[in-house]
């Protein structure tokens, strides 16, 4: 998953992504409310953990930015704010969910699980295209019944492809999606090539359709055959 936290709070920060990360995601980070709207703008995520009170601004105005951007990432309000009438607010305003300060990373984790399954996947941890099979909890990948081993980021692409079937997806948002903020020290996507290439090289041998397409001189798309 690609997780942008925006929090100001810099241990409970660097702890939410450090634990994160060590799970697997890849996390980007805002500590203010006009960084925080300035990463949204660019880039898309498959979930954003707000903070309410932020420095130069409220969250709320963030998540109504959200909205009005037509942006589709869930949103999970991580406040210290517990009024009921605060988590009616960011609810009735279009937050997926909303977590009080204190709170344990493993329940944040499972919150963010549980925004994304319902977002991309219909609440399910089982994801299938055709004879392609993922548990999206154990992170395991199996072809008519087999399991396959992937390497993190051949991974990732292939849930980013089957979550955007049949969309063509250009070079820059894969980037984009599998490294964030680092795709900006990068000289070409000749890497993108490369992990594409071995994807779907695994796939086939496995059993599997070849379902990746080239796109020339726009991107990828993954279709049924």
């Amino acid at each position: 998953m690609k997780v942008l936290v925006i929090e100001d709070e810099q241990a409970l920060r660097e702890s939410i992504v450090s634990y994160l990360k060590e799970e697997g995601n890849l996390c980007e980070v805002a500590t203010d409310y006009w960084n925080g709207i300035e990463k949204i703008k660019l880039y898309s995520y498959d979930c954003i953990l707000l903070d309410l009170t932020l420095p130069g601004g409220d969250g709320l105005k963030i998540l109504s930015e959200v909205k009005k951007m037509n942006k589709t990432e869930g949103v999970l309000i991580i406040s210290a704010r517990q009024a009921l009438d605060d988590k009616l607010n960011g609810l009735e305003m279009g937050a997926d969910d909303y977590l009080v300060k204190p709170f344990h990373l493993s329940e944040l984790k499972a919150r963010i699980m549980a925004i994304v399954r319902r977002k991309n996947f219909s609440g399910s941890n089982l994801l299938s295209f055709n004879e392609i099979s993922i548990d999206l909890l154990a992170m395991e990948v199996k072809i008519n019944e087999n399991a396959i081993v992937f390497t993190k980021k051949e991974y990732d692409l292939l849930i980013y492809f089957i979550s955007n079937q049949g969309k063509v997806i250009s070079k820059n948002a894969i980037a984009e999606h599998l490294w964030g903020d680092e795709i900006d020290m990068l000289d070409d996507f000749d890497f993108i090539y490369t992990h594409i290439k071995n994807l779907r090289k695994k796939l086939v041998e496995a059993g599997a359709k070849d379902y990746i397409k080239s796109m020339y001189g726009v991107g990828y798309k993954l279709e049924r055959i």
